[in-house]
Formats: C-alpha cells, structure tokens, sequence
C-alpha cells in the first residue's frame, strides 16, 4: 500500500501521485437498494441471494404479506421494490397503492414497484400498473431478466414496453375510452407535445415515433421527458395508464 506522505518522483509530498493532493479516480456509484415482498419464504431466500450476489445491488428488506411490507418499505426506503400480487393479508395491488400514498405524503421520492406475477397477461397486473407500479415481470423468469429489471426501473424506464401495456389494457378492459375529464394538465401540452403523447400512448418506440414525425431520437426522449414530467407521470407505462384513464387513448 503507498504511503501518501511519500515522496514523489518531484520530490514533493503527493497522493496517488498526484501534486494537487485529490484522488483522480471515480467514486464508485452507490448501490441500488431493493427489496422485496412476497409470502413464499422459498422464493425470497432465492430472490435476496441473487441481489447480494451483485455488485451494483443491496438487498434491504424483506416481508411477507402486503401489510408488512408497506412497514418495511417505510423503514427502509429502497429504490426498487419487487411486489408479489397475490399474497395474504393485503395483496401486491393494495400494497402497491399505500407505498406510494405513504411516500407522498411524507414528501418524499417513492421506490419503483415491479410487481411479480405468474401469469403473462394478468388483469392483476393489470390493476397493478393502473395502481402505480412502474411494470411486470413473470415469477419464473430467468434470473438475469430479473436484474435487468431492477436495473431498468431504476434508471427511470418501465419493465415491460408500453405496447405490451396497451395490449394488457386492451385485453382486460375492452370498453370504450373512458369519459373521465380530461385533467387541466393536459392542456399546459404543446402541439407537437400532444402529437407525441399521442404516439406514445400508442405504444410506440422513440425510434418508432422519431421516423413517423421526422425527428431524432433524441429530440423524441426530450419530447416525452418534458410530457412526463408536466403530467407528474414517473414513466411510458404510466403514460399509457393516463391515457387510457381519461379517454385519449387512440382507437
């Protein structure tokens, strides 16, 4: 191990070599916190030995049922949550919907929800997602699926695209567009904002949505960034629960 108080080839006092005393190399980002709630004990030994195994990743808790994890999510404030749906007590639908009642009203950021599910069209998941919940994955994925979900909710993305989301809506609520008033919100959009609220919620890729209105793919992701955040939505998925909730969904 060097000495930092060694003398340097200068025959100055230096640090790692460096003259002005600080560090050049990178601090290492923290680690994304995730827990867990589901009632297999089984399932979540596996679950927490898979995330502690990962570098990037910090298992912080676990529960059993809805009711506790709520408490426990409380305590220990992950980043992601991964949510079973059907549990005891309180089931991942309801718990879903008080973690995110809980978070706002304490002013402050709340976690990203994946809720698991076993079955791959899920009106559960469904309700899920219309709850809060930032996507879905199937409970026998394969393990680097699931981690790639954990990494993708935390970087600000949703799980599942949003055209798989419009296809979930579509198959468990095949009535007409909802009458619900449209939200004063809405109206602070731009044309060309609309346009693109349209298209997303549609189901379309930003390269998909680039090349129909003649736009880069960047200038797509500021279009939807800027949508999102004048709506108060957290990601395309809860996009396309906005606009199926309040009738501007496209047919």
């Amino acid at each position: 191990m060097t000495d930092p108080t060694s003398t340097s080839p200068t025959g100055t006092g230096s640090t790692h070599g460096d003259p002005t005393g600080t560090d050049p190399r990178p601090t290492a980002a923290p680690r994304v916190r995730v827990a867990l709630v589901d009632d297999q004990a089984l399932f979540r030994a596996g679950i927490k030995m898979l995330v502690a195994s990962q570098p990037d990743l910090a298992f912080v808790g676990e529960a059993s049922n809805g009711e506790e994890g709520v408490r426990m999510i409380a305590e220990t404030r992950p980043d992601v949550v991964l949510m079973d749906i059907r549990m005891p007590v309180m089931d991942g639908i309801a718990a879903t919907t008080a973690v995110l009642a809980e978070a706002e009203q304490a002013r402050r950021l709340p976690p990203r929800i994946v809720v698991l599910t076993t079955f791959d069209l899920d009106e559960a998941a469904t309700r899920a997602i219309r709850g809060g919940a930032s996507g879905f994955v199937l409970k026998d994925a394969d393990p680097e699926f699931l981690l790639a979900a954990i990494r993708t909710v935390h970087a600000g993305n949703a799980v599942i695209a949003a055209s798989a989301t419009r296809e979930l809506f579509e198959h468990f609520d095949g009535r007409a567009a909802r009458a619900a008033a449209v939200p004063a919100a809405f109206g602070t959009l731009t044309t060309r904002e609309r346009d693109i609220f349209d298209l997303a919620a549609r189901g379309l890729s930003n390269a998909e949505i680039a090349a129909r209105e003649f736009l880069s793919e960047a200038t797509v992701k500021t279009h939807i960034s800027r949508v999102l955040g004048k709506l108060s939505l957290r990601d395309r998925v809860q996009l396309v629960v906005y606009a199926y909730e309040h009738g501007l969904a496209a047919q």
